[in-house]
């Protein structure tokens, strides 16, 4: 999971957070699964109660349509932003394995909180295992893409459009083309419409050059 914040800059040279676009990634393929805008003074571990379910219904909707069945979503991995107690705890008890880096806060108190103790624990555990390790990693290498895509060439750093209905529209289309890039990467091994035209055209140059060739040197 993934979360950018707006910062709106007011005529007078004051600035304030405008929203926060959140996103939830699929690290076996790269592919946005769910995004959701929420207010920018919000913390991680509450929009998360909100962008989780997002993925999880886009998910059932991704088996629906092509009649396979889709495992429901078993292990979230995120930055330190989303770690605490009850965040841990509560995707523990919905039976997700959590991956959350875990910040230093030094020495902690756990009176009266054994549960919320065995969760954060456990997902210390995780995070340090060699798996853990391979999991964090692999989300820093491909969580950064798909959001450089959107927010830096995208150009979705400033927005024009007001309210944070209109901003998710504007997200929801640069969304929807870089996942069709990685589908069309996947089907032709190219990710643009304007780079598949390119081989489209220099493929046909070459067949008709073959076919220029094969008929110079076929026999009268």
């Amino acid at each position: 999971m993934h979360r950018t914040a707006k910062i709106t800059k007011m005529k007078d040279g004051r600035t304030h957070l405008g929203h926060k676009a959140e996103h939830a990634i699929d690290l076996d393929t790269s592919a946005i699964v769910a995004i959701t805008v929420q207010d920018a003074d919000e913390g991680d571990t509450s929009t998360m109660q909100e962008t989780l379910p997002e993925a999880a219904a886009q998910v059932d909707a991704v088996g629906a349509i092509t009649d396979n069945e889709v495992a429901v979503i078993e292990e979230v991995i995120a930055d330190k932003g989303y770690h605490s107690r009850t965040s841990v705890l509560d995707l523990e008890k919905l039976q997700i394995r959590t991956y959350f880096s875990e910040p230093d806060r030094g020495r902690q108190s756990w009176t009266d909180q054994e549960a919320e103790r065995e969760a954060v624990y456990a997902n210390r555990r995780r995070i340090r295992g060699a798996r853990g390790t391979r999991l964090l990693r692999r989300r820093g290498e491909l969580l950064e893409r798909p959001c450089a895509h959107l927010y830096e060439a995208g150009g979705l750093r400033r927005t024009h459009v007001r309210g944070h209905e209109n901003v998710l529209k504007r997200l929801l289309i640069h969304a929807s083309a870089f996942n069709l890039g990685l589908w069309m990467r996947k089907l032709f091994g190219i990710g643009t419409p304007r780079t598949l035209q390119g081989r489209v055209a220099w493929t046909v140059v070459l067949s008709l050059l073959w076919t220029l060739i094969h008929e110079e040197i076929a026999p009268i």
